[in-house]
C-alpha cells in the first residue's frame, strides 16, 4: 500500500444451508443461512484523486459504472459519514459472475468501505461501517466478517460462527440469469414463523456450527423455485454430482451452483470429468477462513471484528 492507492481482492461467497421462515410486512423474507467465503474474487483498485469525483472503471462493459453501483454508493455512503467530498478512481476487474448469488457487489461494496476507510483517513470504527453497510444491502454486512457466519433476519444480522476444514470446491455457473428479485417474487412462503421460533432455530444452527464441527449442511430452499425457472442450472448441479461431488447446492439465489470434494485431487479429476454445456463458466476454488479473510484485507488497515 502507497498513501495514494490499494489494491483488496473481494471474495466471493456461497449459502451451504438457506431456509426462507416467511414473508415479512415490509415485504422482505425472513431467512436463515449460513455463509462462507470462498477464493473466487474480483481485483478492485482504489486511487486518490485531487478532486471529489467517485470515478469507476471496469473491465466487463456489462457491469454499470455509474452511481447504480454498489462500490459507487459505498463511496458516497463513506463519504457522508465522514461529511466529507473526497475523490477516488476505483477500477474494477471483474471474475465473479453478476446474478450468480455469489455476492460479487455486495463484496466489492465492503471492500470499497475498507479502502477508502484507510485511503481518505476516516480511522471509522468497525461498528461504524457496520451500520453504512447495513444501508448498502442485506449481504454487505457479511463481507466485514468473512469467514462461516449465520445470518438472519432478511440476511443482514450476521453472527460469526468457527470455521470448519478448508473444502475443494468447483463453482458452476451455467448460461442462465436469475434476478434475486424475480427468485424472492416466485416464492410461495408461508407466513412468518413467530419471533420465539426464529430465535430458537438461530440458536439450534448456532450450536450445531459452533467451534469444532465440521459439519457441512447442504439445503437451499430457493432450489425448487430457481430451478424451475431455469432448468439449466438444475443440469450444472447434476453436472458436479455426476462428475464426483461430494455433494452439490445452489449456491444463494442467483444462477451458480458449487461442488464439495474431498480434497484438491478429487477436484481436479471433477474439473476432467465435467462435462459442460456452451456458455458455462467453470471456477476452481476453495473455502476462505475468517483469518485468511482478515489477512487479506489488512493492508487497508481496516478496524477487525472479533469472533466472540
Amino acid at each position: 500500500m502507497t498513501n495514494t492507492s490499494l489494491k483488496l481482492s473481494s471474495f466471493a461467497k456461497i449459502n451451504s444451508f438457506l431456509r426462507i421462515l416467511g414473508k415479512r410486512p415490509d415485504g422482505y423474507h425472513e431467512v436463515v443461512t449460513l455463509l462462507q467465503t470462498i477464493s473466487l474474487c474480483d481485483e478492485i483498485t482504489f486511487e486518490l484523486r485531487d478532486d471529489d469525483q467517485i470515478v469507476l472503471h471496469c473491465d466487463d462493459p456489462a457491469i454499470p459504472v455509474d452511481e447504480t453501483n454498489l462500490i459507487v454508493k459505498a463511496a458516497v455512503a463513506l463519504n457522508q459519514r465522514l461529511q466529507s467530498s473526497h475523490g477516488a478512481e476505483i477500477t474494477l476487474t471483474k471474475r465473479i459472475p453478476a446474478q450468480g448469488g455469489l455476492g460479487g457487489a455486495s463484496s466489492n461494496a465492503a471492500v470499497t468501505l475498507f479502502a477508502l476507510n484507510a485511503l481518505w483517513r476516516g480511522n471509522l470504527r468497525a461498528d461504524h461501517l457496520w451500520l453504512i453497510a447495513r444501508g448498502l444491502g442485506a449481504d454487505v454486512p457479511f463481507f466485514l466478517v468473512g469467514g462461516r457466519c449465520l445470518g438472519i433476519g432478511i440476511g443482514s444480522t450476521v453472527k460469526p460462527v468457527h470455521d470448519p476444514p478448508k473444502r475443494s470446491l468447483i463453482v458452476v455457473t451455467p448460461n442462465a440469469k436469475v434476478a434475486t428479485a424475480n427468485a424472492y417474487a416466485a416464492l410461495n412462503a408461508a407466513s412468518l414463523t413467530t419471533s420465539e421460533s426464529n430465535s430458537i432455530l438461530s440458536s439450534s444452527l448456532a450450536d450445531m456450527f459452533s467451534a469444532g464441527s465440521g459439519r457441512w449442511p447442504l439445503q437451499n430452499e430457493f432450489e425448487g423455485v430457481i430451478f424451475e425457472i431455469e432448468p439449466e442450472i438444475e443440469r450444472a448441479k447434476v453436472a458436479l454430482l455426476d462428475a464426483g461431488a461430494r455433494g452439490a447446492l445452489l449456491a444463494g439465489s442467483g444462477s451458480s451452483v458449487f461442488g464439495v470434494f474431498d480434497d484438491e485431487v478429487a477436484r481436479d479429476r471433477a474439473l476432467d470429468n465435467l462435462k459442460c454445456e456452451a456458455g458455462w463458466r467453470v471456477f476452481s476454488c476453495e473455502t476462505v477462513s475468517r483469518d485468511e479473510y482478515f489477512r487479506a484485507m489488512n493492508s487497508s488497515g481496516f478496524p477487525l471484528f472479533t469472533l466472540s
